[in-house]
């Protein structure tokens, strides 16, 4: 299907934005109900949509260097609030599926795409339903990855059922998990058991952004852990590798986290820019935006990090 192009603010260009939130979906069967960030451009129609999935125990108030410069190029960003920020005690039922019930909550935002455009001021009828993305950072990355086409290999190493989700048309992993299996911590071999990701069927395009100095308590391995959905995803066509990044890639996350080891104003942005273009090309938005991006790591006199494609 043939999209017009939207009538956004411009890949250079920068407008206004709106952010509302809780917006709430009812959730009897998660046990609380669903609250999400909603963060827009002010003008513009046909406004392409990214799910964001934050990291372990952040929240929809994270991650605004992302969400506000997503929306002031044109995009509508919706951040869902996930269950592990809300304290759940490890008897809670529902601890044992969380990671599954932080997929079902990016799916249950795309069920109810319309609910939540109506519930922003000035944004109903302004949203273009066939031009999503999904993105994510840390677990946040492995939760969207799933609605890509990756699986959960179970405690038979079999992979479970395929989540991926046919409306989501690109994905953004950032510091994505890699394989499971040997190259866990007895740490999170214990206690998350679900980073055990099968890539095989990861088809949906996607770019993936890794730190060369991410050095996780989860792997006994080193940095190139986070770049396995890379080598093993044949939809992530595209690896961008930061350099002197650790797992916050510069501060992706604002300063309401703390967690930042590798605070870096420049590393950041080089995130967002490499990121919209990415989406721009990928939703059929502009063809030329992430070849042109992909080139200028390269072209700098001290780059910031490298993009390897295949």
């Amino acid at each position: 299907m043939s999209h017009p192009t939207p009538a956004a603010p411009g890949h250079d260009a920068a407008a206004p934005v709106i952010s509302v939130k809780p917006v709430t979906l009812s959730a009897p069967d998660r046990g609380d109900d669903l609250r999400v960030r909603v963060t827009a451009p002010t003008t513009g129609r046909d406004l392409p949509v990214v799910v964001f999935s934050h990291g372990m125990t952040l929240t929809m108030d994270d991650y605004a260097p992302l969400a506000d410069f997503w929306a002031a190029h044109g995009f509508v960003v919706v951040q869902p609030t996930h269950l592990d920020s809300l304290g759940l005690a490890p008897d809670d039922r529902r601890t044992p599926l969380i990671w599954r019930i932080r997929t079902d909550d990016l799916t249950g935002v795309l069920d109810r795409l319309g609910t939540v455009e109506a519930q922003v001021p000035g944004l109903a009828g302004r949203v273009d339903h066939d031009r999503i993305a999904v993105a994510g950072h840390s677990w946040g990355a492995q939760t969207a990855s799933t609605l890509a086409g990756a699986r959960v290999v179970d405690a038979d190493g079999i992979p479970g059922e395929s989540m991926a989700d046919p409306r989501v048309k690109a994905a953004v992993l950032m510091s994505l998990p890699g394989t499971g299996g040997a190259d866990l911590s007895p740490m999170a071999a214990q206690y998350f058991p679900f980073m055990n990701p099968d890539f095989a069927e990861l088809k949906t395009p996607a770019l993936l952004l890794a730190g060369d100095q991410d050095r996780s308590p989860l792997t006994v391995r080193g940095p190139d852990w986070f770049t396995d959905g890379f080598r093993l995803g044949p939809g992530v066509t595209d690896l961008v590798t930061l350099f002197g990044a650790e797992h916050g890639l510069g501060g992706i996350q604002g300063s309401f986290d703390t967690r930042t080891t590798d605070e870096s104003p420049e590393r950041v942005a080089l995130v967002q820019q490499l990121t919209l273009a990415y989406l721009r090309t990928a939703l059929g938005l502009d063809d030329e935006a992430w070849p042109a991006a992909r080139e200028a790591p390269a072209a700098a006199g001290e780059p910031l990090g490298r993009i390897d494609s295949k």
